[in-house]
């Protein structure tokens, strides 16, 4: 009698960001939430829309939490709530995501473009005040900061809300990637005068579609938003009493993020104890990431910068034949891209720090799944490849 052959054992495919271990953890959650908005048929503005922006506000401590179709919407809908338009100067990091960017270019405003701290990777508060500076000398009005909580950990609020005071600009504060992280007693979503967020899928708390949230302690300022984002309506839908945007989020989204929200906590732990090895099996070969005092992250990313030496496309390749993925944020700074490179930056020409970044920046996988014989196995081959 001959044997059959043994099956080799299957492994597990290493992911960037593991969202199907995720869900099938609250598959059934998933599909029964699913299923009511099915079964009432509410699919805009239903009723999980309200309970989970009620969720959302109880979380970070904000008064009001106004869900949106997507990040990038929040961001409008906050430009769009403080008057900003043509003539008008907004203070931008270069090394971030087109979108922070982008919605100041809708509005007819100017972006200006701002360095970058090596240490934490976002905004450098030295390079705002030069950028204010040099906006003043262009003619523009400095009107607001759009800091980014860059790779999941909050800007130096304290530093540049000092700023904003001393020139009287506003502060929105670009948690897309940082939901869930802390600043000096303070949650994301409760910092600035107006705080964004985004739940694409890749974000910390990400639903299975696009959606985003604003959130502000101003009634007036809600109120305003909440009528931009059906499109200016006023008493009722067909009073349209100012110019705004078809920008709501899904109520299918919504139910999706109330279940997601339940588990989100307990994912923030596994994502520090995951840096945390990161961090302590690195440190002495790489530039690891620096969380500032008083803060935390949410770690949407683990980025580190890599010595000058290193062939960054090269470890990528042999990363990637080891089975590690890695991604590189961003390849390149937004004012070296062609639709910005026209603005101004905070020098009037290069930005030296976030350029140099963008050359040496590596991301590992991270999630709130992410086992230890992973950890384990990205710390061994990234190391022995360093090393060599």
């Amino acid at each position: 009698m001959t044997l059959p052959l043994k099956q080799p054992e299957m492994i597990k495919q290493m992911q960037f960001i593991d969202l199907k271990t995720q869900l099938e953890l609250i598959r059934p959650q998933i599909d029964a939430a699913i299923k009511r908005v099915l079964d009432h048929g509410a699919f805009i503005m239903g009723p999980e829309v309200h309970a989970f922006e009620k969720q959302l506000a109880e979380f970070c401590g904000a008064k009001h939490a106004i869900s949106c179709a997507n990040g990038t919407d929040a961001l409008g809908l906050g430009l769009m709530a403080k008057n900003v338009g043509p003539g008008d100067a907004v203070f931008v990091p270069s090394f971030t995501f087109a979108a922070t960017a982008e919605v100041v270019s809708w509005v007819g405003a100017t972006p200006v473009f701002i360095d970058s701290l090596e240490d934490t990777y976002n905004m450098d508060p030295k390079s705002l005040e030069l950028g204010i500076k040099q906006a003043q000398k262009l003619g523009l009005k400095p009107a607001g900061i759009i800091p980014v909580d860059l790779f999941g950990q909050p800007a130096d609020y304290d530093a540049i809300q000092a700023i904003a005071d001393e020139y009287g600009l506003w502060v929105v504060a670009d948690g897309a990637q940082s939901f869930g992280a802390s600043y000096k007693g303070r949650k994301v979503g409760n910092i600035g005068d107006v705080a964004t967020t985004s739940f694409f899928p890749a974000k910390p708390l990400g639903c299975y579609g696009d959606g985003g949230a604003i959130f502000t302690n101003d009634d007036d300022l809600a109120a305003i938003i909440k009528s931009l984002r059906v499109h200016g309506q006023g008493s009722d839908k067909y009073d349209n009493v100012r110019i705004g945007m078809n920008g709501r989020l899904d109520t299918i989204q919504a139910a999706i993020l109330i279940e997601k929200l339940k588990i989100f906590p307990d994912e923030l732990i596994a994502r520090q104890k995951t840096a945390d090895a990161y961090n302590e099996a690195f440190k002495d070969i790489l530039k690891v990431p620096h969380v500032i005092d008083g803060a935390t992250s949410a770690w949407a990313q683990y980025t580190v910068l890599l010595p000058q030496h290193i062939d960054r496309s090269k470890l990528m390749s042999n990363l990637k034949e080891a089975g590690i993925p890695t991604m590189v944020y961003y390849v390149k700074p937004l004012h070296l891209q062609t639709a910005y490179k026209h603005y101004p930056t905070a020098t009037g020409a290069a930005l030296p720090v976030c350029e140099n970044l963008s050359e040496r920046v590596l991301s590992l996988p991270i999630s709130g799944y992410v086992g230890e014989d992973e950890v384990f196995t990205v710390i061994q081959k990234l190391k022995r490849m360093i090393q060599i």
